[in-house]
């Protein structure tokens, strides 16, 4: 059954409710065919942007929809129920929009921002390293001004929509002063010397393509230049913690549809004359899975109201995100259970779930980092 939502307005049920119908009618009908054959639904994203869903969170001045936070986080938890790489695209598209939303100047907004919303452009987002992933301070790409331009050389790791970006919201270093070195850019995927490897071969979200990318002395003007030099990490960590927040949804729109197939078996097989759900052992077991979603919703939606009304929130995102994906997959992993040899099937999408939640405990910041941060906010305290 669908998720019991309070929700913060009128403009907000329409909007879930636009999320909901596009879920069941476009997106669970294509999921399973195409994440078998692994293939990305780029037009798929492009209509999510022509609906607004691209910039739902983002002022209507600079093209958004005006939405409070949680609002977009509901909406991309009912994409994710359906089909948990489209939502990903629209998480990650989203974070690539935040450096040039939040640090761009007016005229770079205006040049790029409408169709970057609008879903006409799609980005990736280049922080990772083969050598620095879980320490973006430690990135060695370089930027090196000459003139009127940057020329950029390195390698990024694990970019969502490698090969299918028109963009790359790209992170370097631009001199030696260590976290303070690092700047932004916004690099044109036909950039000269911009080169994309193979897709990652991946055990789940598999029509979500992720490849690494050379740069070999690629040339961007300075007026692509996002926000002052030298303030790229602090972009790239702020640009993070909304992105933590849209994985945490993920994770409950993939939980709660994992508790939903489970239900919905529970009901109908029957075992010693009667449905298994009435069995005490089934039941306790979905009763439990029921308890780790509603919390992961919750603590989602907390940390998205303080990001609405201007409080900190970034132990929260961390809180959320660890929360959220340890949550999806107990969860998932218990509805395959419920399921038996059945869940272990391709005939049912529990085991796809299953796939799906795992990389959610190590994307935008391992479990383990969410600790560490959580600590270190702690001590700081």
């Amino acid at each position: 059954m669908p998720a019991d939502r309070s929700l913060v307005s009128p403009d907000a049920a329409e909007v879930i409710a636009l999320a909901r119908d596009f879920a069941r009618d476009e997106l669970a009908p294509r999921a399973a065919e195409a994440e078998e054959h692994e293939q990305f639904p780029r037009e798929l994203v492009r209509r999510l942007g022509e609906l607004g869903f691209l910039g739902i969170s983002y002022p209507e001045e600079l093209g958004g929809g005006g939405q409070p936070f949680e609002t977009y986080l509901q909406a991309l938890e009912e994409l994710a129920g359906a089909w948990a790489s489209v939502a990903l695209a629209v998480s990650v598209h989203a974070i690539t929009c935040f450096p040039l939303a939040n640090f761009g100047t007016v005229e770079q907004q205006r040049r790029w921002l409408p169709d970057m919303l609008g879903g006409q452009l799609l980005g990736g987002y280049c922080l990772s390293e083969p050598h620095a992933g879980s320490d973006p301070a430690a990135l060695r790409t370089t930027a090196r001004r000459d003139g009127g331009d940057y020329v950029i050389t390195g390698t990024k790791a694990w970019v969502t929509h490698g090969g299918h970006a028109d963009y790359y919201t790209l992170f370097a270093r631009t001199s030696d002063d260590g976290s303070r070195g690092i700047s932004c850019f916004l690099v044109p995927a036909d950039a000269d010397g911009l080169h994309v490897h193979p897709p990652e071969r991946k055990m789940g979200l598999t029509g979500s393509t992720t490849a690494t990318i050379d740069c070999d002395e690629v040339r961007v003007g300075a007026d692509r230049l996002i926000g002052d030099e030298g303030k790229g990490l602090s972009i790239a960590l702020a640009a993070l913690d909304s992105g933590r927040l849209g994985i945490a949804a993920i994770a409950v729109g993939v939980a709660q549809a994992a508790l939903d197939h489970a239900v919905a078996y529970a009901k109908t097989r029957e075992t010693f004359g009667k449905p298994i759900i009435e069995h005490q052992g089934l039941g306790f077991l979905l009763a439990d899975m029921a308890a780790a979603v509603l919390p992961a919703r919750a603590t989602t939606l907390e940390a998205a109201r303080r990001r609405d009304r201007g409080l900190p929130y970034a132990r929260e995102a961390s809180i959320a995100k660890l929360v959220a994906t340890d949550a999806a997959m107990q969860v998932t992993t218990d509805a395959v259970q419920v399921l038996g040899g059945a869940g272990y099937t391709r005939d049912f999408p529990v085991e796809r779930l299953m796939r799906e939640a795992k990389v959610m405990q190590i994307f935008e910041g391992t479990n383990q980092i969410q600790r560490l941060v959580i600590a270190r906010h702690l001590a700081a305290e």
